[in-house]
């Protein structure tokens, strides 16, 4: 029996880092529960009257927040805040599969294209690795907001 499962990210700021995520996935923030956000509403601000509503302290609000996939294929995303800052890389990345059944210059120059859009969104290039045939078909590894080490794949 296979099991669902989430990623979860430490963050500094829960609600700017999964906005980021949903950027780059292609992902949706859940609505609260019980409330139906309308189509085109923004479940964000549906989060803000949902918490003040049941009493939520303000300085508590941006404490977690989560993406998901709309189709409900890929895993659930989730963002907890934590006191301490990143020191260390990670042991654990996605890898973004931005170029896949493509090889060669095709694919570096999709990897490149995607790798402008992340930059925009506010990731920064760390480095590219050249495909090495036959087991690295090249990669561009990059850093979200807050300094998580992800791949261009």
């Amino acid at each position: 029996m296979s099991r669902h499962f989430q990623v979860t990210f430490d963050a500094h700021d829960p609600r700017a880092l999964s906005s980021f995520w949903r950027d780059v996935l292609g992902y949706v923030h859940p609505g609260p529960p019980g409330v139906d956000v309308p189509e085109g509403g923004d479940p964000l601000a549906a989060w803000d009257e949902f918490l003040e509503r049941v009493g939520v302290p303000e300085e508590q609000r941006n404490s977690r927040s989560a993406i998901e996939d709309p189709d409900g294929h890929g895993p659930r995303v989730f963002f907890q805040q934590v006191p301490e800052g990143k020191t260390a890389k990670n042991r654990v990345h996605l890898d973004v599969r931005a170029a896949p059944g493509l090889a060669g210059d095709t694919r570096m120059a999709a990897l490149e294209a995607e790798c402008d859009r992340l930059v925009a969104l506010g990731a920064a290039r760390v480095r590219r690795h050249e495909p090495e045939p036959p087991l690295s078909a090249g990669f561009i590894v990059m850093t979200d907001p807050e300094g998580n080490e992800f791949c261009l794949d």
